[in-house]
């Protein structure tokens, strides 16, 4: 098809050695099965058929998204909405212990309906968000007051004008990868942070559920890292890797979802007993972790 997108060779490394891992289904939206490639050199997989950029827009339509919807729809989502208080304020002390002071200026790419901006404005930062989708900027507008720019901003900002640039679950979503990285590397100011959190298919609990691991969100997910693969990407764009840390809660709640997607229902109890073995997994090796925080720093 015309608006699909077909890899012959790894979006991180260049190299065409991408092998088939497992067709996966799209849960939320359309039902439809995409297989997911994995690459043999830096270990990047990435959905096999997923939308272009011009047909991406309808697979985001569901009112289940939360990041785009702000939703208290549900009992998971509930939960997902009373963990976030919490976890905005922890992501606020990372950015402020990558760059090592308070204050400064923070471009949040990705901001969905602009909790993370609100966030950090109410903490004494100027941030900025930029949000493709105009029904989750016109949410943001209506709940919190914030008008984020559109996507397209990004590339007609100043050079060496913020001082930290936060993805939180948006960098496995953008179509132009590498260009990204570049405009990240040309926006920070020297000394300034890249903090981008992704889902880690080699954590425990991915391991655990295979092909029903939640996190793998297909087609909205064009790519699934790993460290490694992580790493590469880092490297070959110009950054160093300073630091990686875990998000605990994502191994609970992608649990949760994952037992939804795998037997019709969330297991609470099980889902919860998952979640703590993927923790525990983690605090004796931090690559283990379901979701993690890494950052970057130009060199």
């Amino acid at each position: 098809m015309a608006d699909r997108i077909h890899y012959s060779s790894c979006p991180v490394c260049q190299q065409a050695d991408l092998v088939a891992v497992f067709n996966v289904i799209d849960q939320l939206v359309s039902r439809e099965s995409f297989t997911v490639m994995e690459c043999r050199q830096c270990g990047c997989r990435l959905t096999q058929g997923a939308p272009d950029q011009q047909a991406s827009s309808k697979y985001y339509q569901s009112t289940d998204y939360i990041s785009h919807s702000n939703t208290s729809r549900g009992l998971i989502n509930r939960i997902y909405q009373q963990v976030r208080k919490r976890t905005l304020q922890q992501k606020v002390k990372w950015v402020e212990k990558a760059i090592g002071t308070p204050g400064g200026r923070v471009l949040d790419v990705g901001s969905g309906t602009g909790a993370f901006v609100e966030a950090l404005r109410k903490s004494g930062w100027q941030a900025d968000g930029l949000e493709p989708d105009p029904s989750a900027r016109k949410v943001a507008q209506a709940d919190f007051g914030i008008a984020l720019l559109d996507i397209e901003q990004l590339f007609q900002l100043p050079s060496a004008s913020v001082d930290a640039i936060t993805l939180w679950h948006v960098l496995e979503h953008v179509h132009d990868l590498n260009g990204y990285m570049q405009q990240f590397h040309r926006l920070l100011k020297p000394g300034g942070s890249l903090l981008i959190a992704l889902p880690n298919y080699t954590s425990w609990d991915a391991q655990y559920f295979g092909k029903w691991w939640a996190a793998y969100d297909v087609p909205r997910h064009l790519y699934h890292f790993s460290p490694e693969a992580v790493r590469s990407l880092s490297n070959r764009n110009g950054f160093s890797l300073a630091s990686v840390r875990p998000m605990w809660y994502d191994a609970f709640y992608i649990a949760l979802l994952s037992h939804q997607h795998q037997q019709g229902s969330s297991r609470w109890l099980r889902s919860f007993l998952v979640g703590l073995n993927s923790n525990l997994k983690t605090m004796k090796q931090t690559d283990r972790g379901s979701s993690l925080v890494y950052v970057m720093r130009p060199n």
